[in-house]
């Protein structure tokens, strides 16, 4: 996780290019640099850096002797780097993992460049020679990129937002003039979550066997999910597993253990749970902690604490989406305490497993299995504007690299191709398929792996009073009644219907004035009549608790 920043035809002074590049700093607290590029005095790039791998040679933009012309900037982590290697004979300069996307596009061009990589990255190409400047985004957005191009040329580039997100699964070419200016040349889309990716072709997991048999899937599901942890062990700095004990992260943490003592990594694995006294985050985690064998590390906070971080939450997400920041909280409070009291710095979690095997409660209700696997697709697709993003912006906040195992490649496009009726929620229970595929392993408790959904927000505080209740008392004292009747006027875009959601975009607009447009709209349960994001305000959730 690091900041990328770039400037192409820019008439500002280098001083006030550099304080717009230091307002990402927090993503890089490692080092920095600022670097015009050789012959085109308006173009620069910045890079903060977080150092993961190669601390020596990791500084960027990355250049090699081999290809002077060539500028990269990129933020991320491509797990194949060594497999492509070996595949195409690349005789790397560093031991930094983003130096094959040099390779690979002096190789084969941008197409097969951003289709080879295997990980999570967001990059800016330049190519002085052909004139060229090239953006990229992962598949499913992991690694954050936004970009402004005006009427007249100038292109801005940043890891952050104060402009349009660059949408995942795309590259961009654009036409470098003589003068710094750009022209937008071609947006590409280079990979479908559903398809196989093309650098399957290199993976350390060859081909599966096929067939929808029960084993068989179950086999598959638990051959790919560990590889896609293991791929994710790439790191030179320690590593950590955020731990809610839910079944994704237990899940997680549970095979990343198991990884790290076969890979004979010295250290212990430090789990982190956050939650209220007692809340069912905190009781479970602590049993998964204890089944594994972690070094586990317990953030109690109170509802004071959670509400005076709302404010700086809301900045760093860049959103104003009810549930994203009711669930920020919590991940925001954990990963301050993971920078200032751990030296880990590398933090698994169980992001994407909700969208990708339909774990949100409001699948139950469902009208078929073709539609429920629409619905799977279309949060997937938007997992860049909500959770994903939260995960992002909460760790990078204080300078920690997320990894996301669920939403590895390979392991996505193999679930998703699986028939529709096998990936619904049965006998009541969500995730039915994923837990099947470990209830053999003895990797959790069975308790834990068949643990009901709780949505991270409400898991955190107690089952008498949840986390968006305890906010919700707080704003009503907040914001006027006549305040949320004006609403849709002082706010026409995605208006506020609830003196919570009121409150979010006020302090929203005070950061990021009239920019409402970068939420499309609001995350909300489907085929249910919810008037809030909330599982406890479902049916399903009510009735799973009174049994």
């Amino acid at each position: 996780m690091c900041g990328i920043w770039a400037l192409f035809g820019s008439d500002e002074c280098l001083s006030v290019q550099c304080l717009s590049a230091m307002k990402i700093a927090h993503r890089g607290p490692d080092a920095f640099r600022f670097e015009n590029v050789n012959g085109f005095t308006n173009c620069c790039f910045g890079f903060h850096r977080l150092a993961v791998v190669d601390q020596l040679y990791g500084m960027q933009p990355i250049r090699v002797k081999k290809f002077p012309y060539l500028w990269l900037c990129y933020n991320g982590e491509i797990y194949n780097f060594k497999q492509l290697q070996e595949q195409f004979g690349f005789e790397y300069q560093t031991l930094v993992d983003g130096e094959v996307i040099l390779h690979l596009y002096n190789r084969g061009g941008i197409e097969q460049t951003a289709s080879m990589l295997d990980g999570v990255f967001a990059f800016i190409l330049l190519d002085t020679a052909n004139r060229k400047v090239f953006l990229a985004r992962d598949t499913y957005g992991v690694r954050p990129l936004f970009k402004v191009l005006t009427d007249d040329g100038f292109l801005g580039v940043c890891s952050e937002a104060k402009v349009e997100p660059f949408l995942p699964g795309h590259y961009e070419v654009l036409d470098l003039k003589p003068s710094g200016k750009v022209v937008s040349v071609e947006v590409v889309k280079f990979h479908s979550y559903k398809d196989e990716p093309l650098h399957a072709a290199c993976d350390t997991v060859g081909n599966l066997p096929s067939g929808f048999d029960l084993e068989t899937v179950k086999s598959n599901i638990r051959v790919l999910f560990e590889n896609a942890v293991r791929k994710r062990l790439m790191a030179h700095r320690r590593i950590g597993c955020l731990l809610s004990g839910g079944l994704d992260s237990s899940l997680v943490a549970a095979v990343l253990l198991k990884l790290m003592k076969e890979m004979n990594i010295k250290y212990p694995l430090q789990t982190f749970a956050i939650g209220m006294e007692n809340s069912p985050d905190l009781l479970a985690a602590r049993k998964v902690a204890a089944h594994i064998g972690s070094e586990h590390h317990e953030v109690i906070f109170n509802s004071e604490e959670g509400i005076q971080a709302v404010e700086e939450v809301i900045f760093s997400l860049e959103t104003y989406d009810i549930t994203t920041v009711r669930a920020s909280i919590g991940m925001y409070l954990v990963s301050k305490y993971i920078r200032k009291k751990t030296d880990s710095v590398v933090i698994f979690s169980g992001e994407g497993s909700d969208e990708l095997t339909q774990g949100y409660i409001y699948f139950h209700k469902a009208p078929s299995p073709e539609e429920a696997a629409e619905e799977s697709e279309r949060l997937l697709k938007e997992l860049y504007l909500f959770d994903v993003l939260r995960a992002d912006r909460t760790t990078a906040a204080h300078g920690l690299e997320l990894r996301v195992p669920f939403l590895d490649h390979r392991f996505t496009s193999y679930y998703l191709s699986l028939p529709a009726e096998l990936r619904i929620p049965k006998n009541g229970i969500e995730k039915y398929l994923l837990r099947q595929s470990f209830e053999d392993s003895n990797l959790l408790p069975k308790e834990i792996l068949w643990r009901p959904k709780e949505a991270f927000s409400d898991g955190i505080a107690s089952v008498k009073k949840s986390w968006f209740s305890i906010l919700q008392d707080y704003i009503d004292q907040q914001v006027d009644d006549l305040l949320l009747e004006k609403a849709a006027e002082k706010y026409p875009f995605n208006p506020p219907r609830t003196k919570e959601s009121y409150y979010y975009r006020q302090i929203f607009e005070k950061h990021y004035p009239g920019r409402s447009s970068w939420l499309p709209h609001y995350w909300m349960p489907r085929w249910v009549e919810a008037t809030d994001p909330s599982a406890r305000t479902l049916k399903h959730y009510k009735s799973a608790i009174q049994e």
